[in-house]
């Protein structure tokens, strides 16, 4: 067992590890770049040089390449050295007038055109970097030619009549295309982050520290840390599943279309819907009979090192710099609403579906059988869209059930309908394969000796031919419970559910690359995951079926 689940995992990761690869030489290699701008509203706004300047800035959020202004860069170097005067330093002046001067040898060594591209070589290899006179350009362009990267400058552009191009002011700037083997790697070395003690850089915090401590939000305990991002890392509350983490945080990228900026782990986790208020305490009201009514969740409180440009509100209700925070809402989040109704559907499907199927294969050929048949058939011909509508129109005019989240009074009520709708499909497959089973089990040696020593036919198809039967379905349950996970497009779109379905449709047709990464790791350690689970409830059930190695009879 030990060496087949080592097997297992090892061969898992090495497919995970391919199938993340193929995607992203797919996404970053094969697919031309500049489909990110197409639903991009800056993107259309912006003209000549500011266009180009975004396009690379966007390259980097996108990770196809490394970007470095020149004007951050003169900033930083001067901050470092003069604090936050710099910029009424001269030197700090002369070097962005440097870049501003329409003639000088910039243009003519590292010009390009209005699309990025070079000017041709023999241009460029008639001035020498030392017609460079400022020494911040010089040095800038020294240490970023040295590591590899293209320096590229782009000019004013004037009309035939002189007139400056709108957003055609001049740029310098270092580009270096990312490798797409060390793009992955850079992916997997930041999937998981683990946080310490060092994660807070500010030197001001010298007590540093990880340690249980009471819970005044969640009762009980909490393991609180200080100089780690988070302050609470471990803790318990009121909300499923009950026992929470910040310790150890999952990276599957960052989503720079849709949810512009925000980490993928974060979108599906946030719950969605109101704020919910209630009576709280904030930390420096702990130990007195104050109370406030807010919506804050003091459990996600992270560290801000800008504390002291807080409000004097903030400063007198928080002892320390922990005071940025999430809200809790009356919802669930994308990935909670997906699960409940999954889970629900699931449920739903194999309480009927193996009762129902079991019955039309005792009665087969019989008035249940052709009934049940004609259910199946039904949900096999008609798509499923179809079906959908025509259930959602049946629960909205007979029961007056609500036909969008948005629209239900009751919260519980918006998922009875894509519940139901998801069902469907599920009973009908569930009906076809037990009754098939069961059928193929009917004229086994087991059941003519079964009826020869006298059990009755009820107890003969209940306890003997359905367990046999079922040993075919049990491999794909935690496949139907781990894919409640990723949702249903068709289904969540119709009923307007906020889950995690139509994540992976939105971000191919808006070519939000991060997204889509993530989604394909999500759903292919899903599906790895089920296929190992598979494998153990099978030869837990099935005591034919051993997952050791050794030799006579092992499978």
């Amino acid at each position: 067992m030990k060496k087949y689940m080592l097997k297992r995992i090892l061969f898992s990761l090495f497919s995970l590890f391919v199938v993340v690869m193929v995607v992203m030489l797919l996404i970053y290699s094969l697919i031309d770049r500049r489909v990110i701008f197409q639903t991009d509203d800056v993107w259309n706004k912006r003209s000549g040089n500011d266009r180009v300047v975004y396009e690379y800035a966007q390259y980097e959020k996108f990770s196809y390449l490394t970007y470095f202004n020149f004007n951050d860069y003169v900033s930083a170097e001067f901050k470092n050295t003069l604090g936050d005067t710099y910029s009424s330093d001269q030197g700090y002046k002369d070097a962005i007038a440097a870049v501003q001067k329409e003639e000088n040898a910039l243009y003519s060594r590292y010009g390009v055109d209005e699309r990025g591209n070079l000017l041709p070589e023999e241009e460029r290899k008639k001035v020498s970097p030392d017609d460079i006179v400022d020494p911040v350009v010089k040095k800038f362009i020294e240490e970023y030619e040295s590591k590899g990267f293209v320096v590229k400058y782009l000019r004013v552009q004037r009309y035939s009549n002189g007139r400056k191009v709108n957003g055609s002011r001049p740029y310098l700037f270092a580009v270096k295309e990312n490798n797409p083997l060390m793009r992955l790697f850079d992916y997997i070395g930041k999937f998981l982050h683990f946080e310490t003690t060092g994660d807070v850089k500010d030197p001001g915090l010298k007590d540093r520290y990880v340690r249980f401590e009471s819970d005044p939000y969640g009762g009980g305990f909490a393991l609180v840390g200080s100089g780690t991002q988070h302050k609470y890392l471990l803790y318990f509350d009121g909300r499923f599943p009950f026992i929470h983490q910040n310790w150890v945080s999952i990276n599957l990228g960052t989503s720079f279309t849709r949810y512009r900026g925000s980490e993928i782990t974060t979108v599906i986790n946030t719950p969605t819907g109101g704020m919910a208020s209630r009576p709280q305490q904030f930390p420096a009201m702990l130990g007195t009979d104050q109370y406030t009514d807010t919506a804050i969740d003091f459990h996600t409180v992270t560290y801000n090192e800008n504390w002291m440009n807080d409000t004097e509100d903030i400063k007198s209700k928080f002892t320390d710099h922990y005071t940025t925070y999430a809200y809790h809402r009356e919802g669930l989040s994308q990935l909670e609403n997906s699960f409940v109704i999954g889970l629900a559907a699931t449920l739903i499907a194999y309480l009927l579906g193996l009762p129902i199927g079991m019955l039309m294969a005792r009665r087969k050929d019989k008035l249940a059988d052709k009934l049940g048949n004609i259910y199946i058939i039904f949900v096999m011909a008609v798509p499923s869209l179809a079906y959908i509508f025509m259930f959602k129109a049946l629960g909205t005019s007979l029961f007056n059930l609500p036909d969008k989240f948005a629209n239900a009074e009751v919260p519980i009520l918006a998922y009875i309908l894509p519940t139901i709708s998801l069902a469907l499909p599920s009973i009908g497959s569930l009906m076809k394969w037990m009754r098939r089973y069961m059928i193929d089990q009917m004229n086994s040696d087991y059941v003519k000796f079964a009826r020869a020593e006298g059990l009755s036919e009820r107890e003969i198809y209940n306890v003997h031919i359905s367990k046999n039967a079922f040993i075919f379905l049990v491999h794909g349950i935690p496949a139907s419970i781990l894919g409640c996970l990723t949702g249903a497009i068709i289904t969540e779109r119709v009923y307007s559910v906020p889950g995690v379905g139509n994540l992976l449709t939105e971000a191919i047709n808006q070519h939000d690359n991060g997204i889509i990464v993530a989604c394909t790791v999500f759903y292919t350690s899903l599906s790895i995951l089920s296929v190992i689970l598979g494998d153990l409830l099978l030869a837990k059930y099935d005591p034919r079926i051993s997952l050791s190695s050794s030799k006579g009879g092992g499978r």
